[in-house]
């Protein structure tokens, strides 16, 4: 995502298929896992080629079954396990659509980052696809509080996907640490490197119950966070099959160095990147995790994918903001189109683009129809609504007319609904679309009357231009 000619608002997928070889780390099981390119509108979906009929598993929170150690995904008969690590690499390279193949039930842990991953991904390459990414701009305030696991995170309105993490184990060698993501474009340098980490109790406790078979001095940060002795010392280098176990004085098992002093915060982020992919929608806007793990992760997921698909329907929604000036004024306007009072129902325009209008009409009770349309409860006329809907895409289309002077007449309205009424105070957002190229004078759009943020009036409305 370092690449400047990269368009954060298109879809990308892999320019080829790339692989990576590992061991699982809680079932210790060798898997290959293959990530290829997908189609646009793939998402990432998870595929088990080991088994019959080569099931897919859509990376989806709702599909979430276990958050014990990682994050586990099943649907179809077939699970995978952690799956955080490969995840967080896709979402941080940029990545789209993937099908991730995989011949075992966990992911290679590898060396326990999503470095690897990216380097897999940096082999091939990154191709942009023809369709938009439609991101989710959060646009209140989204809590998950957890008391007994002392977790608090909260997603607020931001322009970028931010993230910032805090942990505090009360430990004397991890103490308190935070780590941040201002833009997605430092994932690679700055998280993707950084381990998972464990404390000795909970490793001591996993090999107890044989819940660690996968796991070396490589691929994790074991945190000592109590005195060791001798016995302990040989039975951990019997596991790990190792004869130069030790504690250096910093508190860490013999590990490679850290390579962030903060590297358990910054791994805390990145399985935040990894977990937040479940929610399936790119979103804007700017967590903060207190003390977050897995399964606050995937319960924060799910209240930000069950909020979007509730509010889904306002992303369509202009925002109208008075105070920035307008595209065109009542000058223009007036220049356009062949009306004038009482029948000049667009008082400016505040967006326009080659292929959609936005326009403004603000209701006053002084408009001359409440005369005599329920003068008792003055009511906007239906038509009269569709008609500066009409005036509006009049704009859009005689702009893409060329030069000349040029006129539009309705040829045709379907699909006509009138949700709400308009009443004195609304101010009416017009929105026209093209539904298709102009061809030979004829154009097709798709309008709507939003008053706030609920639709009152839709149709769908044909016009022809016609050159004075």
């Amino acid at each position: 995502m370092t690449d400047k000619s990269f368009n954060p608002d298109k879809q990308h997928t892999l320019k080829a298929a790339t692989s990576v070889s590992g061991t699982g780390l809680h079932t210790g099981i060798l898997a290959d896992l293959t990530l290829k390119p997908a189609n646009a509108g793939f998402g990432f979906q998870f595929q088990r080629v080991d088994l019959p009929n080569k099931p897919l598993i859509k990376a989806d929170c709702d599909l979430v079954t276990d958050t014990s150690r990682g994050t586990t995904l099943e649907s179809n008969g077939a699970k995978v396990s952690t799956v955080e690590h490969v995840l967080a690499a896709l979402v941080g390279m940029g990545i789209d659509n993937c099908l991730i193949e995989i011949n075992g039930p966990e992911v290679p842990i590898l060396d326990g980052s999503s470095m690897p991953f990216i380097e897999a991904i940096e082999e091939v390459g990154v191709v942009e696809q023809g369709a938009a990414k439609v991101w989710y701009s959060i646009d209140e305030n989204l809590y998950l509080t957890n008391e007994e696991k002392r977790v608090e995170m909260v997603i607020m309105p931001a322009r970028e996907y931010q993230i910032t993490t805090l942990i505090d184990f009360n430990s004397p060698v991890l103490g308190t640490q935070h780590a941040e993501l201002k833009t997605m474009k430092n994932f690679k340098p700055k998280i993707a490197p950084c381990r998972t980490f464990c404390f000795l109790h909970e490793l001591e406790m996993l090999l107890d119950h044989n819940l660690i078979k996968g796991g070396d001095v490589n691929n994790a940060i074991v945190v000592v966070d109590k005195a060791i002795d001798d016995a302990e010392l040989d039975r951990l280098k019997k596991v790990f099959k190792k004869d130069n176990i030790e504690v250096k004085s910093e508190g860490y098992l013999n590990n490679l160095e850290l390579r962030f002093p903060n590297e358990p915060a910054r791994h805390k982020l990145l399985d935040i990147v990894g977990d937040l992919a479940l929610i399936g929608y790119p979103v804007k806007g700017r967590v903060i995790a207190n003390r977050p793990g897995h399964s606050t992760n995937v319960e924060f997921a799910r209240l930000i994918k069950k909020h979007i698909k509730a509010n889904k329907h306002l992303q369509d929604v202009p925002t109208y903001d008075p105070n920035l000036p307008p595209v065109y004024g009542l000058d223009y306007i007036e220049k356009t189109l062949p009306h004038r009072f009482p029948f000049l129902l667009v008082d400016k325009i505040i967006e326009l683009s080659d292929k959609t209008i936005v326009g403004v009409k603000n209701v006053t009770f002084n408009e001359w129809f409440f005369q005599g349309h329920f003068p008792q409860n003055p009511v906007m006329p239906g038509v009269l609504q569709i008609e500066a809907l009409a005036q509006c895409g009049g704009i859009l289309a005689i702009n893409l007319a060329g030069e000349g002077q040029y006129d539009t007449y309705f040829l045709k309205i379907d699909n006509c609904k009138f949700k709400q009424m308009v009443k004195p105070g609304d101010t009416m957002i017009l929105k026209m679309e093209l539904v298709a190229p102009i061809r030979r004078g004829i154009c097709e759009m798709r309008g709507t009357v939003y008053v706030g943020n609920k639709v009152a009036t839709e149709a769908d409305l044909v016009a022809q231009i016609i050159k004075r």
